[in-house]
């Protein structure tokens, strides 16, 4: 049995585990780092940067489609499958190949590749060898997509988010299992370029939405270019001609495709975690400290979809440059605002507090998209923006369903971080005619200030 020593161990070179290298070896330390695969992260290669190419291409299909309203005819609008997937996957390999050359640059003698398993609390085994970390491991081994088993009798016809960029055409008619962001953002864009979409999801709720009211107006919006399925339980079986019905109470649907997005679990089960006597949740992930990333008192670290926690690629990175850099000796970062975005049109947005986790005392104001001139004018007046202040009226959240939400958000995530109060907020530089005037008059609402 062979052996090797270092100071900071990370375990994956996704991009958690990319940031969480660079972040340790910045301090000096001797950091190795572990990969079983080819490396590069889960978004540039099927995910966030993919999944928002095909998003462009229904975007685009979408717009020419709504150009008449504004009284240009740009006739029939056909959509070349063939070159919409070129597209996609050219400029995905090429953000792909991006993260590999982060990861080819780390010098070989750094790099082990196999699989990690924990054979102590400071140590692992990979192969026939143990890598002992002198002052931590990061475990940066990201997730996986899951296939519920009502599905084993139609797995054939089934995607998930790593399989379903690598078609070649488009299906007639499509069923999406889950209406969280990445369920409702493919499914939205695949019905932009023609194709039949019913989102299936045994909640209420629509890309994470706990606000009831904003929930319901971006079902609304949604609702208008995809088939919804809410609050129901599905069943799956195989027709005599090759397609797929899935029934539920009050509906079915029959499809040539099933795109699964019910969840990404962390991808933990190989590392023996139990070994290391850290503390672990029901479904076997460890309970950590989200602001130094810290397993208890231990010198194990997690970062990234490993961890189960604000799965999205900013946290992944920042909290893979935060455990790299505690682990070296390094002192944990403030915490940040949840911040969390559904990319569909209207975009569906939450930051900070929730609303089910709203203090006691808290108010809330909310504007319409529909009344805001700039919305109404570009002709996407769908949703509402919903701000929340605590007793003091201390700005603490928002949830969004709204065109441009991603940069409301960006302005609500600033302006909690600040510490801003809703009255400053309120009284701000918003420009006329911007969909940014949402905020200040959901701030103003808030206030009980008539407009």
């Amino acid at each position: 049995m062979g052996s090797r020593d270092c100071d900071v161990l990370i375990l994956g070179a996704g991009t958690a585990g990319l940031k969480a290298y660079k972040a340790a070896a910045a301090r000096g330390a001797h950091t190795l780092i572990v990969e079983r695969g080819p490396g590069g992260s889960t978004c540039t290669l099927v995910g966030c940067m993919p999944s928002k190419l095909l998003i462009a291409a229904g975007r685009a299909a979408n717009q020419a489609r709504g150009a008449a309203a504004f009284g240009v005819d740009t006739g029939a609008v056909t959509v070349d499958a063939a070159r919409v997937w070129q597209r996609v996957r050219a400029e995905r390999d090429r953000f792909v190949q991006a993260v590999l050359d982060d990861y080819h640059a780390i010098p070989a003698d750094r790099v082990i590749h196999g699989v990690a398993r924990f054979c102590a609390a400071d140590a692992v085994m990979v192969g026939d060898t143990r890598v002992t970390a002198r002052r931590g491991i990061v475990i940066a081994t990201g997730g996986h997509p899951t296939v519920p088993e009502l599905l084993d009798p139609v797995r054939h016809l089934v995607r998930t988010h790593e399989t379903i960029f690598d078609l070649d055409g488009l299906p007639r008619a499509l069923a999406v299992l889950g209406a969280g962001p990445l369920g409702l953002e493919l499914g939205q864009a695949f019905a932009r370029l023609g194709v039949s979409v019913t989102v299936i999801d045994g909640g209420e709720s629509v890309g994470g939405l706990k606000d009831p009211a904003v929930n319901r107006a971006a079902v609304a919006a949604l609702g208008r270019e995809m088939t919804l399925a809410l609050g129901v339980e599905a069943e799956a079986s195989a027709n005599d001609d090759g397609r797929a019905r899935l029934t539920w109470e009050g509906g079915e649907t029959t499809v040539d495709l099933i795109l699964a997005a019910t969840g990404r679990p962390p991808s933990l089960a190989e590392l023996a975690l139990e070994t290391t006597g850290i503390a672990l949740d029901e479904h076997g992930t460890p309970d950590f400290d989200p602001r130094s990333h810290r397993c208890g008192e231990s010198a194990i670290f997690v970062a990234g979809d490993a961890g189960a926690w604000r799965p999205v690629l900013h946290e992944a990175a920042r909290g893979g440059r935060i455990a790299g850099d505690v682990a070296a000796g390094g002192e944990p970062p403030r915490e940040l605002p949840a911040f969390a975005i559904a990319f569909t049109e209207p975009n569906l947005v939450t930051v900070g507090c929730d609303f089910e986790s709203l203090p006691e005392g808290s108010r809330i104001g909310a504007a319409k998209v529909s009344d805001n001139g700039r919305a109404t004018v570009d002709g996407e007046d769908q949703g509402l923006v919903r701000l929340y202040g605590d007793a003091n009226d201390r700005l603490i959240g928002a949830a969004i369903a709204a065109p441009g939400g991603e940069h409301l958000g960006h302005l609500v995530a600033l302006a909690i971080e600040r510490g801003t109060n809703v009255a400053t907020f309120a009284d701000q530089a918003w420009y006329h005619p911007a969909v940014e005037e949402l905020l200040q008059a959901a701030a103003r609402d808030l206030l009980g200030v008539d407009d």
